[in-house]
């Protein structure tokens, strides 16, 4: 069993941008494995996340008095009957920053998205019944997801950066919408450096709260690529933004602080044959399906019970999202 650890904490992601290639995923079904295409840059977390701890010194502690809390939650469930018969609605705020007409996506598009995180989150997407070998800990969330406005707004801008400019009008972009009781997800176009999305985790700061996309990674229709047109960079960005690390932990065979995932050597992309083996202290069989994971689209499909107690906890008093279970 892992151990969470509140040093470690202070040194882990504020913000976790991810990148993901044109490369294949893991499935729980022996699927032939695939081949990554190419490699390149996978994630900006710790590069953003020191630049956050240089502005803003007291957030390392705020994030470990969250942290304090998800241990404690963890060892005591009853502390879940604060939440409102154990399910949260989430407003959705989607903020379009678009250059072109296809970046300024469709309300098909963007509803598409919360259909799918509504299926993430409440274990009803299609390839959720066929998991075996994780059965036992695969978990149904119980957050759903409302849209409740689009804000669109053009821009010249031909990439963005992790800087949050989009979330700055003064950058050209747009601010958040009632952060402490609203999902804002701002929709860009193309990335800077091969990244395709990144979340700020709880205890930051709140005109950037918020998940970040770009538009080719979002939903299931309109501009959205393969690998990644089935919505889950948005489920595996709102899996951050309710404090769920990486499943490699950001370091080889590292800690995500959930003790029902094994441990990861690093990354994996693409679809990977199974059971694909860890080379880490008793070469468990890694959980690739894992919406933590980097696989593709098509092969990451749960989440644990373990990561729901981490997710649950953020919505109790002192968890960093409070204002949404009122």
């Amino acid at each position: 069993m892992k151990r969470l650890c509140l040093l470690l904490l202070c040194g882990t992601i504020l913000f976790s941008a991810c990148s993901k290639n044109d490369k294949p995923a893991t499935t729980d079904n022996n699927t032939p494995e695939e081949q990554p295409a190419t490699l390149g840059k996978r994630c900006a977390s710790m590069e953003v996340l020191q630049e956050q701890l240089r502005k803003d010194p007291s957030l390392a502690a705020r994030m470990a008095r969250i942290e304090d809390l998800t241990a404690r939650v963890a060892k005591d469930k009853s502390a879940f009957r604060l939440l409102p018969d154990g399910s949260i609605l989430i407003p959705v705020v989607v903020n379009v920053l678009y250059r072109t007409t296809a970046e300024n996506i469709s309300l098909a598009q963007i509803q598409s998205q919360i259909d799918i995180l509504n299926q993430d989150f409440n274990g009803l997407n299609p390839e959720y019944d066929t998991i075996t070998t994780f059965g036992s800990v695969k978990a149904s969330i119980g957050v759903h997801y409302e849209l409740k406005s689009v804000v669109r707004k053009s821009t010249t801008r031909t990439s963005w950066s992790t800087n949050d400019a989009m979330k700055q009008v003064s950058s050209g972009g747009i601010a958040a919408t009632t952060p402490d009781s609203v999902l804002n997800i701002w929709i860009v176009g193309a990335m800077s450096g091969g990244v395709i999305g990144y979340a700020q985790f709880p205890g930051g700061a709140a005109a950037t709260d918020g998940v970040v996309i770009a538009d080719d990674c979002f939903g299931n229709t309109g501009t959205a690529t393969a690998p990644f047109n089935k919505g889950r960079t948005a489920t595996h960005e709102i899996g951050h933004w309710l404090n769920l690390r990486h499943i490699w932990g950001d370091a080889t065979c590292g800690n995500d602080f959930v003790g029902d995932t094994p441990t990861h050597n690093a990354p994996n992309y693409g679809c990977l044959s199974y059971p694909h083996l860890s080379t880490c202290a008793g070469n468990p069989i890694e959980m690739t399906m894992n919406y933590m994971d980097y696989t593709d689209d098509r092969c990451m499909y749960m989440f644990t019970a373990g990561q729901k107690t981490r997710m649950l906890a953020t919505f109790l008093t002192g968890g960093g999202r409070t204002g949404f279970a009122q």
